[in-house]
């Protein structure tokens, strides 16, 4: 998939205009609308204002890969190696990447051989969360 269909596609999925978008975004509409149809590319700055509105990554954003948040992408996790996680597995490491106090965030080749002690781990904060409301 070409990335202005992507584009155009994550803002259909939120409900919004190229117009609604753009104001949010601060971007010039029309400058936009030629990169749905693929004929120009955004800038970087464009591109990150993209992801973080959609919640994706920027691979994802330029068809890169099919999986929206490919934190373990940036994290060095193949997409074989995480498409072959249990989806429990794969909510596991989401958790655990997006965790910006954790000591091992920045430590991606540990990411699979700790994912055993990863779930324990989860498991507690979850009943935590739990107990908290």
């Amino acid at each position: 998939m070409k990335y202005g269909e992507i584009f155009k596609k994550l803002r259909t999925e939120k409900g919004l205009s190229q117009k609604e978008l753009t104001d949010r975004l601060t971007i010039n509409r029309s400058t936009y609308a030629r990169y749905e149809t693929s004929s120009t590319q955004p800038d970087f700055e464009t591109l990150s204002k993209l992801a973080d509105f959609y919640d994706v990554s920027i691979d994802y954003l330029l068809g890169r890969t099919d999986n929206k948040n490919a934190l373990h992408t940036q994290a060095g996790i193949s997409d074989e190696a995480y498409n072959n996680l249990s989806a429990y597995q794969k909510e596991v490491i989401d958790f655990f990447l997006t965790r910006e106090n954790l000591f091992f965030k920045n430590q991606p080749e540990n990411l699979l051989d700790a994912l055993e002690q990863f779930e324990v781990y989860y498991e507690v904060w979850k009943k935590q969360q739990e107990n908290k409301k």
